[in-house]
């Protein structure tokens, strides 16, 4: 079980790190790109951070939205039997082929397309990072905590993703 906001963050800093592989050899490939090209990505970043929030604060799933999915999640029966301890979940939301998945395919976009490609690992980064602050929002709106994971004692059901549990008080 790893938390869904951890999830979302984990993919966040993944995709960055995979930019910092990636961009490198494709400006070593293929040169610096133009400034216009440059400013527009700077300019399009927060832009796009927008729209994906919005998008991820909407009910309809063939929007896009999380919030069906965060009202639909199937509360934990034992959750202290079940969840991981305290920083497991952080640990367990980073994986090690998704960010060599993004800077090769980055690095071979380069090679193919000229250097900008090796900037696209930076397009995950809004959606994540908007889903990410809708998730906290919505944990801490409703007092639970929202968990990605399969529990075989609790099966989920047809157009269900998330688990729920309450949220523990902290010092």
């Amino acid at each position: 079980m790893r938390r869904y906001v951890h999830h979302q963050l984990s993919a966040v800093v993944e995709a960055v790190g995979a930019t910092f592989v990636s961009a490198p050899v494709a400006f070593a490939l293929g040169g610096l790109p133009d400034a216009h090209v440059a400013w527009w990505a700077v300019v399009l970043l927060p832009v796009l951070t927008l729209v994906f929030g919005a998008r991820a604060c909407t009910r309809p799933a063939w929007l896009g939205g999380e919030r069906r999915d965060f009202e639909t999640a199937v509360p934990l029966a034992d959750p202290d039997r079940i969840l991981p301890a305290s920083r497991e979940s952080l640990r367990r939301s980073f994986d090690l082929g998704f960010p060599v998945f993004l800077a090769v395919s980055g690095v071979i976009g380069a090679l193919l397309w000229g250097s900008l490609p090796g900037l696209w690992p930076l397009v995950i980064v809004p959606d994540r990072l908007a889903k990410a602050a809708f998730g906290a929002y919505w944990e801490r709106r409703h007092g639970t905590v929202l968990w990605l994971g399969n529990v075989p004692e609790q099966p989920l059901g047809k157009n269900q993703w998330l688990y729920s549990s309450v949220r523990q008080p902290t010092l």
